[in-house]
């Protein structure tokens, strides 16, 4: 099972998960399942360890999470 980020779109708790494709997420905050997938600061890293030029994660405004 991979684990993935998310960001709930209702609270706007970060948080990570182990999940199978089949499940349903749900933030552990307040519990709602409005939530999205980050992209991982870890996926992100060139080769020379420089981070690519989308940021990190949801609160650079690709998520619509308000930020």
């Amino acid at each position: 099972m991979p684990m993935y980020e998310y960001v709930c779109m209702k609270c706007e708790e970060h948080f990570e998960e182990l999940v199978r494709s089949d499940e349903d997420v749900a933030c552990p905050q307040c519990g709602a399942t409005h939530v999205a997938r980050q992209l991982s600061t870890f996926a992100m890293i060139g080769t020379a360890g420089q981070t690519g030029a989308f940021g990190g994660g949801c609160c650079g405004g690709g998520c619509g999470c308000g930020h």
